[in-house]
Order: structure tokens, then sequence, then C-alpha cells
């Protein structure tokens, strides 16, 4: 594993511009605008419109817990019996499903350390520090698999959900396909950048990244240090979520701050990646859920080396792009949430799309669709997130993810980004 990097960086385009994250006098917080991303509790499966009586608790549920604004009466916690005994969930029953690509998965971890920049939500912390997980296409197929969470990082998240009768550290035992330190196959390849959504660690979209890399792709999954329930630092520090309740435009300019930080560490004139050779920079893309989703058109507007970007049901937060954007962008959004009119900010942002551009929806499905929290969900035995199995939630969110990058990146033919797949009638074009 690689140190910690104390250096200059090399010259880079200007700051993230604030102009492009302007603010209403009546700054809209995060805890509002990405609520109505994340209540699945209170929409139907089935249509994604229908409201539901009572809540429930799933996995995911901290995204609710930490966001909602919905009126004080709404949020009383209704009466609950006296915590159960932990369950048995069969811990080597938590699996994420195998890579669909040719190549086995090497995984590696960045801890960097940005000195131009005081962390914007713990000044006292210092510069701004982010740990970023590296996963390629390596020839070893044997080797220690990485864990998805530590235990400590497992026991915040389900505690954070309310999911008092799952065992702490079962997060901690989801098997993944990620080998520890084996190096990555020779050559240069094409660089997608991961952003999670907010209260959530980057380890919710390992699905995604391990069947990217399996696919040939470089993918550097960034966890955005503060913005996270539970994110481990060397040392065994565990950073919590002290960002919650920031203004939405306020967090997405903080991660196209780390993003570009971040493309400056692993591309610049001296990376800190010990594997950065392998990195085509010419070819990057950008893939987020929620205020992740977000950031990636914010980024793209801020640094022209992120060539295409994929949002992930996030609403956009900051004002659609002045002049448009240029260059290919995919909305892959749930059925709950992102339907035409869903989201004022969602149409315009695609309405300012001059670039290769496409509007797709899941049926049945819900925000967290398209991590592996629906997943995981599924398999502790939790009531299920939507209509669409967690199961079937990440073969489609990997398909259509790579085929987007390798017809942007690559540029190979992918006809399921022009027309409806019939192999796949839960995807709907917009």
């Amino acid at each position: 594993m690689n140190t910690p990097r104390h250096r200059p960086r090399p010259d880079r385009p200007g700051p993230f511009h604030r102009a492009t994250t302007t603010r209403s006098p009546d700054p809209e917080p995060i805890s509002s605008a990405e609520t109505e991303h994340t209540r699945a509790a209170d929409r139907s499966p089935g249509t994604g419109r229908a409201r539901r009586r009572g809540a429930r608790r799933t996995v995911g549920a901290l995204a609710v817990a930490a966001l909602l604004a919905a009126p004080a009466a709404a949020l009383a916690p209704t009466a609950t019996a006296a915590a159960p005994a932990h369950r048995d969930t069969g811990g080597s029953q938590l699996a994420l499903p195998a890579p669909s690509g040719r190549y086995p998965v090497g995984v590696d971890r960045l801890d960097l350390v940005d000195t131009d920049r005081t962390d914007p939500w713990v000044p006292s912390a210092g510069p701004r520090r982010l740990v970023v997980t590296m996963r390629y296409p390596t020839a070893h197929r044997h080797g220690s698999t990485a864990p998805y969470l530590s235990p400590a990082e497992s026991a915040a998240l389900l505690a954070e959900d309310h999911l008092d009768d799952v065992a702490p550290d079962a997060l901690s035992t989801v098997r993944t396909h990620s080998i520890a330190d084996a190096p990555p196959l020779p050559g240069r390849r094409p660089l997608v950048v991961l952003s999670p959504g907010y209260t959530q660690p980057a380890a919710t979209l390992t699905a995604v990244a391990e069947d990217l890399a399996s696919h040939g792709y470089l993918v550097a999954a960034v966890d955005h240090r503060y913005e996270s329930v539970a994110t481990t630092y060397p040392g065994g520090e565990l950073d919590t979520c002290r960002s919650c309740g920031a203004a939405g435009a306020d967090v997405v300019g903080s991660r196209v701050a780390d993003v570009r930080f971040v493309l400056d560490e692993l591309t610049g004139r001296h990376p800190a990646w010990r594997w950065s050779t392998r990195i085509d920079a010419s070819r990057i893309a950008m893939v987020g859920h929620s205020v992740g989703g977000a950031t990636a058109s914010a980024a793209m507007v801020a640094d022209r080396r992120i060539d295409a970007g994929i949002n992930l049901d996030g609403t956009p937060h900051v004002p659609a792009p002045e002049g448009g954007l240029d260059r290919p962008f995919l909305l892959f959004g749930s059925s709950a949430h992102h339907l035409p009119g869903d989201d004022a900010k969602w149409d315009a942002l695609a309405e300012s799309l001059t670039g290769w551009h496409r509007w797709l929806t899941i049926s049945g499905s819900e925000h967290f669709t398209f991590t592996d929290l629906a997943l995981l969900n599924d398999q502790l035995g939790e009531p299920p997130l939507g209509a669409v199995s967690g199961a079937r939630s990440v073969q489609l969110t990997r398909r259509y993810v790579t085929a987007f990058v390798d017809r942007h990146l690559r540029g190979r033919d992918e006809p399921i980004l022009d027309r409806p797949d019939p192999a796949d009638p839960e995807i709907v074009f917009h």
C-alpha cells in the first residue's frame, strides 16, 4: 500500500470556479435535496410514486436518517421493542457477484494529502486528506481478497441504519473479488473515477468498480473525508460525517476540488500511485452516485480532462452549465425519483447536454438500486428496496455503465445505448 503524499502538485487548470455552484440567498441544504432521492420507505416500489405509510429499516436507511428534511412530525420515531439479539446473517452468504469481464481484479489503496487546501469541513484537521481505492486488471487469479469494510466501518454503517439485529461486523464479511496488492497488467488503460453518495463510503460502489476493472479499466474510487459515516484512515482513525447538513452546492464544490486533486496525483508530473504509468490520461470518465453523480457533471465543467460522465440518480444541486455540456453524458436514474418532471434540476441538466447524451431509468428502482446496498439488503433478509431485485440491480448498473465507457473511451459500438434491448425490459429511454 502507498503512503500519504505531501508534495507540491504539478500545475493544473485553475481551481473549481465558485460561479458554477452559485447558490440562491436561501441555500438548499443537502439534507433536503438528497432526501427526495433516498426515501425508499416513502415510495411504492412498483410505481415509485405512491406514498407508503410507515417506515422500515433497510441497508441504506442511513441516508434517510442523515438527509431527511421532512416536517418534524414526520420524523417522530415510532415505538419500538427492545433490540433483538443479533441474527445469524450467514456471513459467508454476503457476497458481491463475480465480475463479468475476462480479467481478474487487483486492488491498491492510496492515502493522499492536498497540502494546498485546508479541509473544508474540519479546518482544524489541516490539509484535505483523501482515501482512493484503485482497482485494475491483473494476471493474478489467486491471493488474499480485500475486505469490503472493516469491522468498525461495518458497525458504524449498520448503527446509522438502526439495523440492531444484524451483527455489527456483518458488512466486513462481504466477499469481494479484488486481490490485494496484485500488480496490474502491462499497457496503458482508460481511467474511471468513482464518487459515492452522500454519507456513503466508496465501498458501496465496489460491484461496479470490480466489473469495470475486469473489463480492462483502471478505477479510482474516492472516499471524500468527513462526508461518510465511516472511513478508516492510516493509524486506525475512523472519520464520520462532519459535513452533514451542508448545502448541496458546497458539497459538490468540495468534491469537484477533490476529484481534480486526485487526477493531478494520478496523472501529473510526479504521480502518487506506484503504477501510474498504466493510466492513459487521454481517456478519463467519471461516474458518481447521488451527490457523486451531481459532482460528475460539475467536474466535467471545471476540468476538461474528464471526457465523459455518468450521474446515477443524483440531484445536480448546482445550476445547469451555461453554454451546455459538450461531452458525452449519461443520466441513469431511478423510476422512483427521475422520471421526467420529478426533479427540475435533473430536467434542466438534461436540457443543457449538447454532446452525446442519454436519459435512462430502471423500472421498479429506487435510489440505492445503483449501489451494492440493494443487493446486500436482500442478502441480509431485510425488506426489499424496490421491485427490481438487488442482484438484477447490480447486473443492469454494471452493464450500462460499462457500455457507456466502452463507447466513449474505447469507441466501441454499443447498441443498448441507442435503443431498448428486449433482454433488459426494465430499461426505459426518455
